[in-house]
């Protein structure tokens, strides 16, 4: 793990990147129901690299993972009750990208010298900004399900959830709001709200100090 560690911004980056793009390379219902899962126990565990300087939450998201691969594991049971676990899952997955949010900025606001890892970091908190987001969503609509109109694209056989309420986390991150999933109830509309404030609060502040750093770092 020590041998790791300098990498752990771009490990944590690619395994962003396989939860977003993934299901390009895979049909929605195999993406949904088996790779999905997995790849979110893969981001677990390069969270756990992430954090591994600090005990408390390395051992803390070592926890999670624990919980998550033991859910993982009952709910390839027939006999599981799918909703529920999907609502634990989501929880821990939640709290988990809290953590990790949270730590990066910290190790990213902390740099002393801006070089490319700490550019991965930038961009993977960005993202998790983003999958943050999606778990806000994805517990409105498991707990009060329709709050978000159009979420099944008409004209298509099988959508994913997980991967419309991804595209709709970060294109209200990104403000580009094509309009197409629309939230609809009091909660949806707070949460859209939330996830936009975030994204720019984040370029705001994040991007443009360690812009800064960077410039007087080449002066």
């Amino acid at each position: 793990m020590l041998t790791l560690y300098p990498y752990r911004f771009e490990i944590f980056f690619f395994s962003q990147l396989a939860i977003l793009f993934g299901s390009l390379f895979v049909p929605a219902d195999g993406f949904e129901n088996i790779l999905s899962p997995i790849l979110f126990q893969l981001n677990l565990l390069a969270g756990v690299l992430l954090i591994s300087g600090k005990k408390r939450l390395m051992w803390f998201s070592i926890v999670l993972l624990m919980i998550a691969g033991a859910l993982l594991g009952i709910s390839m049971m027939e006999s599981a009750d799918q909703r529920k676990i999907g609502i634990v899952r989501m929880i821990i997955y939640f709290l988990f990208h809290i953590v990790i949010t949270t730590e990066i900025i910290k190790q990213v606001w902390r740099a002393k010298q801006i070089r490319d890892n700490v550019i991965f970091g930038v961009i993977s908190g960005y993202i998790s900004l983003g999958l943050i987001g999606f778990f806000i969503c994805l517990s409105i609509e498991l707990l009060h399900p329709g709050s978000f109109r159009g979420l099944y694209a008409e004209g298509a056989t099988v959508e994913s959830t997980t991967d419309r309420l991804i595209y709709f986390s970060f294109i209200t991150l990104l403000t580009v709001g094509y309009g197409d999933i629309v939230p609809v109830t009091s909660s949806a509309e707070k949460a859209t709200i939330l996830i936009g404030l975030l994204g720019q609060f984040y370029l705001v502040i994040i991007t443009a100090t360690i812009i800064g750093k960077y410039i007087n770092q080449s002066s």
